[in-house]
């Protein structure tokens, strides 16, 4: 089976953090992007139902309910679906009971909301539009409005001047709030941000490198003692409650992607969409896929994905699921590395599984490089 990511790039307010594909809402061509985006997924003619479905951005739930409707039924019209996990990213303050009523209406069942912050000062300065108080109406609009109780919220830390005193504070209040899970991402400067062109001028204080670990160690600590285990680097769960579309993704499962740098892997190929929305719709109006960049995934490639984004996982790598996809034992192919992992402590074994150990994931980019095949 197979899944979709459908991207939606529109937002009311730019967050300084961001580089996912986005433009500012106003005065943008959505209802040419909506009907294009239909079009596109027309044209891959998909006939297996897709397991998981996910509309992320940008930000989804900046559409009106017209908007949204279009949206909606074109992913339903125009993809099957398993009836599995449908995924919607939202900010806080932005759905109503009209919205959360489509939602359900067209199979939505699980939504992710970006909260990065409960300190008001913080989200600030990150570039975020929302206020502590929108999160919790929010959520209480979900609980009034809809029937779904499987919702994550998406924290960061490491911020601009955050100690650790206010990252605590903010998981915490977010434990307070009963949520089945929870994405706790560090801060990553990626290029073309506000934050990564303050950080090159020298005017962006951040934690230092240690104060970084211990906000992961601490969360660690403080979600699983209360039963959220930390099923993969960045995420934490009720039993359950994993996110089946990114553990998709870890899986190294194939999926559609759509939209303005929407990015899929079919076949033995990944493919990544126009990002800049006019390029997309220039392409898709010449009856042309999107698509700016193919690249095959080799034999060999497509292992070392296997191990990179299987380590992400806790359970780490299944060495059946390795043999069963390539035809080829695990031992055979990586025995002395494995081996190495072992005797230094970065890598564990167990049952069918080989897993990061808490020291492999504070060195995790040096073990991934060890089981690159062509070094």
């Amino acid at each position: 089976m197979t899944s979709a990511y459908i991207h939606i790039p529109f937002c009311d307010q730019i967050c300084f953090y961001c580089d996912f594909p986005k433009v500012l809402k106003e005065d943008q061509p959505i209802e040419e992007y909506l009907t294009t985006l239909r079009w596109e997924m027309e044209q891959y003619q998909v006939k297996e139902p897709c397991e998981t479905l996910y509309i992320g951005g940008g930000t989804p739930s900046s559409l009106n309910e017209q908007e949204l409707e279009q949206l909606l039924a074109s992913v339903r019209e125009m993809l099957p679906f398993s009836g599995g996990e449908f995924t919607f990213e939202v900010n806080p303050g932005d759905l109503n009971e009209a919205k959360l009523h489509l939602l359900e209406e067209y199979g939505v069942n699980r939504l992710s909301m970006g909260v990065q912050t409960f300190n008001e000062t913080l989200l600030k300065k990150i570039g975020r539009k929302h206020n502590r108080q929108d999160v919790h109406d929010t959520l209480h609009a979900i609980e009034k409005y809809s029937t779904i109780t499987n919702v994550s919220l998406d924290l960061i830390y490491a911020l601009p001047k955050q100690t650790i005193e206010d990252f605590q504070a903010t998981l915490k209040e977010a434990v307070e709030l009963g949520l089945p899970h929870f994405s706790l991402y560090a801060l990553i400067l990626e290029n073309q941000t506000v934050f990564a062109n303050l950080a090159r001028r020298g005017k962006l204080l951040l934690p230092t490198q240690e104060e970084e670990v211990a906000m992961e160690e601490w969360a660690q600590e403080y979600l699983e003692a209360r039963g959220w285990h930390r099923y993969e680097l960045s995420n934490y769960g009720k039993e359950g409650y994993e996110s089946q579309h990114n553990l998709m993704y870890w899986d190294n499962k194939h999926y559609y992607g759509f939209g303005a740098g929407g990015s899929g892997y079919l076949g033995n190929e990944r493919y990544r969409n126009h990002a800049p929305i006019q390029h997309y719709l220039a392409a898709c109006q010449k009856g042309e896929l999107p698509i700016v960049e193919k690249e095959v995934i080799s034999r060999s490639a497509a292992m070392e994905e296997q191990i990179f984004l299987g380590l992400r996982k806790t359970k780490g790598v299944s060495k059946k699921e390795f043999a069963a996809r390539f035809h080829q034992p695990i031992e055979e192919v990586y025995g002395p590395v494995i081996s190495d992992l072992l005797a230094k402590g970065l890598l564990q074994e167990q049952d069918d599984f080989l897993s990061l150990t808490p020291q492999g994931r504070l060195f995790g980019n040096d073990v991934f490089v060890e089981f690159l095949l062509d070094k």
